[in-house]
């Protein structure tokens, strides 16, 4: 009986932090603004990279504020019962920002919201991951290439800096994040990857 009492505040955890993660605000922002379903647009996904894509540069900055937010949010929410906690509603938001309920179950491609879990699961290490996702993107201006830059050295940055859980949750988050980006790895592959441009109209298939 005691392993089922303490089964169900680690699921309440895990379906916050999912429902946490699966506010798609890239989709509302732009709806609540008057604009056309970003689902439409380009790659179709609900991120920061999408809505930058279709050109509204200024709702693109706040859903990628909002969207590391809502990570970090889970986060420090479940930091009260213990690190484990946390690490569990920190991914828990991760999927559920990349398959949320409420869009059949297609939404980002996780980025944002791994940097905000990381950023408040371990500061140091996130802040590392951060500035490394920031480097590329401005420097090669492949917001593909930087997404997969940074969480290749997340789990390195989070051994380093952090400890042995903190780096196994940017390995699992990692692999994940840079699972879904496979069609932009072809891409880059052969020279076909859209760069960057703060233009209406284009973006990357990110």
């Amino acid at each position: 009986m005691a392993a089922v009492f303490e089964f169900w505040p680690l699921l309440c955890v895990a379906l916050g932090g999912y429902l946490t993660g699966s506010i798609p605000f890239g989709l509302i922002l732009t709806r609540l603004k008057g604009h056309r379903d970003i689902r439409e647009v380009g790659s179709g996904n609900i991120g920061a990279t999408n809505v930058l894509r279709a050109g509204y540069k200024g709702i693109a900055v706040v859903t990628l504020g909002l969207d590391g937010g809502k990570g970090a949010l889970a986060v420090l929410l479940a930091s009260y019962w213990g690190q484990d906690t946390a690490i569990l509603a920190g991914t828990s938001a991760v999927i559920g920002h990349i398959f949320p309920v409420w869009l059949r179950f297609h939404g980002g491609k996780g980025v944002a919201t791994t940097l905000g879990v990381l950023l408040a699961i371990a500061w140091q290490p996130g802040l590392a991951v951060t500035g490394t996702w920031l480097m590329v993107a401005v420097v090669g201006r492949y917001s593909s290439l930087a997404a997969i830059s940074a969480m290749t050295l997340a789990p390195v940055f989070a051994w380093w800096l952090a400890g042995t859980k903190q780096a196994a949750l940017a390995l699992v988050l990692g692999v994940l994040v840079i699972a879904l980006h496979k069609s932009n790895i072809r891409r880059l592959m052969a020279g076909e990857e859209t760069r960057i441009r703060f233009s209406k109209g284009s973006g990357a298939n990110n």
